[in-house]
């Protein structure tokens, strides 16, 4: 382990500066999702590609329902359906003067109309009062023939959506950079774009240590604790935006946690590792990887004191014949999740390619009953809620590592700077936000 104390700062520094954003491959839109794109998605065709109704109604010309009333209606003939999807039902037919045309929601506006009017404008071919719904041409094809009452007008290009109206030939779609969601692939599939080049999402196996943890479901015997870290780290991950493996506890077995991340390694862009990084007898991270390096003698993890607190011993380094990175976090719960917040998460959105990889920060001022005492010369993170209304802070529980009841009633850090070791009450604190 490095005698040097490093801050936090440098040690995300170190981080960042050895980990490379994934080579961008092509994917199915499917595939895609959560991904980063790498270029620029440019429109193709209009979309809608054709005028269109944004109503279930009747296509007409604007002159022939002009003055149309309840009481003294424009009579029109029905000349046929058109459906959406369906552009052949009038043939070659325009609607012309005194004509209609039963046409449904997203259908393609006939040659000659103008305007649609709502069916509910209208009573709908049955000459009664106004209709609250178009009867299905299945069960009554003889609607889309005979007449429509119209009882009011409407102007030219009423419930019409244009050609081109949300994007145009040409149009900037999707930036270089966005990430691909569910709206995101929906667009891409609504410009005809079946595959997109991106980074794609990183590979992530969390690997937990220690002889005493169980899996949960498992009965704990005297001494053993519920193995929660690897659980807590892969959803994280998941969340960042990873695929994420969860690997079983391994013992404290240098032997064995060496042959896991070797084993692991082909699915791994990053590994992550939990526990066995301190200075105690047992810590079997440090044993297992510090004289570790990669084939071609480069590598290796460094072990290292952060002046932070929670979690001061961490290490990081590259291991593997392709120099995976290797983050080793601290072993409490606590400790594990900030760890992981600071900088595995960074590391993950650096290997996804996007530029802002932190977490966004506010400034909020601190509601506490007494002054929160931190350790000089430690940049200290406790657990908090956050009023974005009020714009204030409060803690939750306990500084303790071990405290994860209160961690999970958090939604963000409280920042204690290393100059600080007193926050009173109102004090002007920063806040990083979980959530």
């Amino acid at each position: 382990m490095s005698s040097t104390i490093w801050s936090v700062d440098e040690h995300l520094e170190d981080i960042l500066a050895a980990v490379r954003p994934l080579e961008p491959i092509e994917l199915q839109l499917p595939e895609a999702q959560g991904c980063v794109l790498v270029e620029d998605v440019v429109v193709e065709i209009a979309l809608p590609p054709f005028d269109n109704s944004s109503m279930d109604g009747y296509a007409v010309r604007v002159a022939d329902v002009k003055g149309a009333t309840e009481e003294f209606p424009a009579v029109l003939t029905v000349i046929g359906d058109v459906a959406a999807g369906d552009a052949g039902l009038l043939g070659d037919q325009r609607v012309g003067p005194g004509e209609a045309a039963r046409i449904m929601t997203g259908a393609p506006l006939p040659a000659g109309a103008e305007a649609v009017i709502p069916v509910e404008w209208t009573d709908g071919g049955t000459g009664g009062g106004p209709a609250a719904t178009m009867r299905a041409h299945s069960d009554a094809p003889e609607g889309a023939r005979g007449e429509v009452r119209v009882h009011r007008p409407a102007e030219a290009r009423a419930h019409v959506r244009a050609r081109g109206s949300d994007v145009r030939p040409g149009d900037l779609a999707l930036r270089a950079g966005s990430v691909v969601g569910a709206p995101q692939i929906g667009l891409l599939a609504a410009i005809g774009r079946s595959t997109v080049k991106v980074r794609p999402r990183p590979r992530v196996v969390v690997i937990s240590t220690g002889s005493e943890l169980v899996q949960p479901g498992e009965e704990l015997t005297g001494g053993q604790i519920y193995d929660s870290n690897s659980f807590a780290l892969t959803a994280a991950a998941r969340e960042a935006g990873a695929i994420a493996y969860r690997v079983g506890a391994v013992s404290d077995d240098a032997d064995t946690l060496r042959a896991t991340i070797e084993d692991q390694l082909i699915r791994a862009d990053i590994v992550v590792t939990t526990g066995g990084v301190s200075v105690g007898a047992y810590d079997v991270v440090k044993e297992a990887l510090s004289p570790a390096g990669d084939e071609d003698g480069s590598g290796g993890v460094d072990f290292r004191k952060l002046a932070m607190q929670p979690g001061k011993p961490q290490g990081f380094g590259s291991i593997g014949p392709d120099h995976t990175p290797l983050l080793a976090l601290p072993g409490n719960p606590v400790s594990s999740y900030v760890s992981f917040e600071l900088f595995v998460r960074p590391a993950i959105r650096a290997l996804m390619g996007l530029p802002d990889v932190n977490r966004p920060t506010v400034r909020a001022s601190l509601v506490t009953d007494k002054a929160l005492s931190s350790p000089a010369g430690k940049r200290q993170f406790l657990r908090g809620t956050y009023d974005a209304e009020a714009g204030t802070v409060a803690p939750v529980g306990g500084s303790g590592s071990h405290l994860i009841a209160a961690l999970a009633q958090a939604d963000a850090l409280i920042v204690l700077p290393e100059d600080v070791t007193s926050a009173e009450p109102g004090a002007d604190t920063e806040v990083i936000l979980l959530r």
